[in-house]
């Protein structure tokens, strides 16, 4: 019997220890860039012409449909121990933590051109607008963001489905990052990738704000932060580990800000917070790391019980 949960914990730690070497990058790719290789090839072939809200319904269902496939396939060989090992290249706990550490140090440093630079690499907006204060901001909500997005959603639904799961949520996810964007090329192609990755993200978002909750150095600012300013944010799912970092660290998040040409007015999450520096780079890096031991603690009690049914 394959326990998911357990599979699960231990792809968290094969990812927390070793990520996913270069080595085997150079040799084989990844998994996401796979499947990012099949976007774009539909959408190069559909996005145009007539129809392109339905031709995108019709690329996202595929795409999933094929993970779910493939997922199901190797379930069907797989015991926990492989059930991990497949799995493991879907987390991206250790390359989300080393990308955010890249913005600390040369930020703390005062080498701000290092610094937009390293951000750059987790971040939507130009970073040459960016002053210090705004690139802390910057890598504080990609950390906070990425953690469900990137590990809490993906484990989530691994734990409930196996294989099939976690590659279900990536499919999910990797569309979005690449066609869920309201710009003219993708408003309407994107449109059903966005909204699957919502629903998808409804309740990891929220899982990964009660992780931060409780593993924050003051978990009541953290739970009022998240109660009051969550639902403020732009995106329907965002704001809630946004904001649970937000108050646990006594920051102010999110705020006005320019992606490409254009202004952003988006309301402040925690305005009465102070703006962050790179010592709270670090502190957001201890919280991300209590939260993912307690997210593994979690999977292994869940396997646990799993195992006495």
């Amino acid at each position: 019997m394959t326990l998911h949960p357990l599979a699960m914990a231990l792809a968290l730690g094969l990812d927390a220890a070793i990520g996913w070497p270069d080595a085997v990058f150079r040799a084989i790719g990844h998994p996401v860039t796979w499947c990012g290789a099949l976007i774009s090839a539909l959408e190069a072939r559909l996005n145009h012409g007539p129809a392109q809200r339905l031709k995108g319904v019709a690329t996202a269902l595929l795409v999933i449909a094929i993970a779910i496939f493939f997922g199901v396939a190797l379930q069907a060989l797989s015991g926990t121990l492989l059930t991990a090992l497949l799995a493991w290249p879907l987390l991206a706990a250790r390359s989300l933590h080393e990308h955010v550490a890249r913005v600390a140090k040369p930020l703390a440093a005062q080498d701000l051109p290092a610094a937009r630079q390293a951000v750059s690499m987790i971040v939507g907006r130009d970073p040459e607008r960016l002053n210090a204060r705004g690139i802390a901001r910057a890598a504080l909500e990609s950390l906070a963001e990425n953690s469900s997005d990137g590990i809490i959603a993906p484990l989530f639904w691994g734990a409930l489905f196996g294989l099939p799961g976690i590659a279900a949520y990536k499919a999910i996810n990797t569309l979005d990052s690449m066609l869920g964007h309201r710009t003219p090329r993708y408003e309407a192609f994107g449109w059903a990738s966005a909204r699957i990755d919502d629903l998808a993200n409804l309740l990891p978002a929220r899982l990964t704000a009660l992780l931060f909750i409780i593993t924050a150095p003051n978990r009541a600012a953290a739970w009022i932060v998240t109660s009051n300013d969550a639902r403020h944010h732009r995106s329907p799912n965002g704001g809630w580990p946004e904001a649970a970092m937000a108050g646990a660290l006594g920051l102010r998040l999110s705020g006005p800000r320019i992606y490409g040409n254009e202004a952003a007015n988006e309301p402040w999450i925690n305005a009465n917070g102070r703006d962050p520096g790179p010592e709270d780079i670090y502190a957001a890096l201890a919280l991300y790391r209590r939260a993912l031991i307690l997210a593994a603690a979690l999977l292994g009690l869940s396997a646990a019980l799993w195992g006495m049914k």
